[in-house]
């Protein structure tokens, strides 16, 4: 039995059918490990040690609304335990960041997933441009001025926040669209962070690739269309998921950023591609395990935990 405590968003509340977090934890029951839940909001530092207040998970089962039983609260000492997996949703900001340095204070001798210190090193739009080779054109900034030349450029354009995540806050912007400068002054007075401009891939109409890499080595993949009327494939948003078979390109995007991901302690990793376009590594909370599952026929969250438990 391994001690094992899961951060994240509140257990009742998630989606039993596609959750990630879900299924690595229905995974880790089964297998017999001590499961201990908490969020973020009861996660302390207390006289130079990490303590959370949360509750054993008794028991877990793919019922909805029966889903889970949670023991009486309790504070463990995270020292104590032997794998943390960090599994809350952005958005990336300090509340995110500060975290990070908490678990940070006792990782390795304490397993996380993934290493704190490299998931705040490595946020999902920014780290992306270590393999600018396989991007599609791309700027980052807060200058009006570069933004329109960007547009001009490029004509048609996608902006989205730096930190946002779960396809929320993204447009496609037209070359006829009058909104934009309105747009761009809505992103400047919401954040005082830059924002990310893309050239827009037509591609998206035939799906965003979802691939998983665990430790470095490809895990699964999926295809996930947008609904009519939609740029966004996120599933969050109603993106429809599909069997994938990744060509040539893909599989050489993915063989790129193995050894990368693997060096930096970021196990569980979902990378997205258009039209042979890597666009984002997300390394916080990636979605897509259960969807792969299924296409694939296979367990990917036992796939997962083979290689968490052969870390210990």
């Amino acid at each position: 039995m391994v001690k094992v405590s899961i951060q994240m968003d509140p257990i009742k509340k998630v989606d039993i059918s596609s959750d990630t977090t879900f299924a690595l934890a229905l995974e880790a029951k089964n297998r017999g490990h001590d499961l201990f839940y908490y969020e973020t909001k009861n996660l302390s530092f207390i006289q130079g040690e990490i303590e959370a207040k949360g509750c054993p998970i008794l028991e877990l089962k793919k019922e909805i609304g029966n889903h889970v039983t949670l023991g009486n609260e309790e504070s463990r000492k995270l020292k104590n335990e032997e794998i943390i997996l960090m599994r809350q949703d952005p958005p990336f900001d300090m509340n995110y960041i500060t975290y990070t340095h908490f678990l940070e204070d006792i990782h390795p001798n304490t397993l996380v997933v993934n290493n704190p210190y490299e998931v705040r090193n490595a946020p999902e739009k920014l780290f992306v441009n270590k393999f600018k080779e396989f991007m599609p054109e791309t700027l980052i900034t807060r200058n009006y001025d570069d933004i329109k030349n960007f547009r001009k450029e490029f004509k048609e354009i996608i902006i989205k926040p730096l930190y946002g995540n779960g396809g929320k806050q993204i447009f496609y912007i037209e070359p006829a669209n009058q909104n934009f400068p309105a747009l761009i002054e809505m992103f400047f007075e919401n954040s005082n962070e830059p924002i990310i401009v893309q050239r827009y891939l037509p591609e998206v109409k035939k799906g965003d690739c979802r691939v998983i890499l665990i430790d470095g080595e490809i895990g699964g993949a999926i295809n996930r269309i947008p609904q009519s009327g939609d740029i966004r494939s996120n599933l969050h948003v109603g993106g429809k998921p599909e069997k994938k078979k990744l060509n040539n390109k893909e599989l050489l995007i993915c063989e790129a950023l193995g050894n990368e991901l693997k060096s930096r302690g970021l196990i569980l990793v979902g990378i997205d591609i258009i039209g042979g376009y890597l666009t984002e590594i997300n390394v916080t909370s990636p979605t897509g395990i259960q969807e792969i599952s299924k296409f694939e026929n296979t367990n990917l969250s036992s796939k997962i935990w083979d290689v968490i438990e052969n870390k210990l």
